[in-house]
């Protein structure tokens, strides 16, 4: 079945040309409410993009359509449900449609934002079953895939800024393709 972005309950944030994109395991119950990714009062996401430069200044999550000026796009695994991931089902999981999004906008890194959505989609499209932290040994064509602590408030314990630096180095080492 083919889902189209009025079926999503947050829009996808992508175009041709990006350096990196940003994929979550699915909107917040936050995010829904107010329209805008990442939106949490807990969530870490904005603040991190602002201290590892790869934002000017600490964008507002209403603002998230100005990411595009500076090379990021953003997407979820699970485009039609919401809430923490504890609440999600497989089922909602779209592994393909996010391959077919990341070969068609072939930005340089996919840099997943929890380690949930990215074990779902390394294993349903590599085969594996266990992953850690940072840049992958796959790719999808040229784009690399990295896997971050999760920005949100209650995946605190887990969290540590240093691998969010790193895709903020590679980021800022590619060549922005207009």
């Amino acid at each position: 079945m083919q889902i189209s972005d009025d079926d999503y309950v947050l829009p996808d944030l992508l175009t041709s040309g990006l350096m990196t994109v940003f994929c979550g395991s699915a909107a917040g119950t936050s995010s829904v409410r107010l329209g805008a990714p990442y939106a949490g009062p807990g969530n870490k996401f904005w603040s991190v993009l602002a201290e590892t430069g790869l934002t000017p200044t600490r964008f507002a999550p209403g603002n998230y359509r100005s990411l595009l000026d500076v090379g990021i796009g953003l997407t979820d695994l699970n485009k039609t449900q919401s809430g923490a991931d504890s609440e999600l089902t497989p089922k909602g999981d779209d592994t393909r449609s996010l391959l077919v999004k990341i070969e068609a906008f072939r930005p340089c890194q996919l840099a997943f934002t929890a380690k949930r959505p990215a074990l779902a989609f390394l294993h349903q499209v590599f085969g594996l079953s266990q992953i850690e932290y940072g840049l992958q040994d796959r790719a999808i064509g040229g784009t690399s895939i990295f896997v971050l602590p999760s920005p949100s408030g209650l995946a605190v314990r887990w969290w540590n800024p240093d691998w969010w630096y790193r895709v903020a180095e590679r980021h800022r080492s590619f060549k922005r393709d207009k």
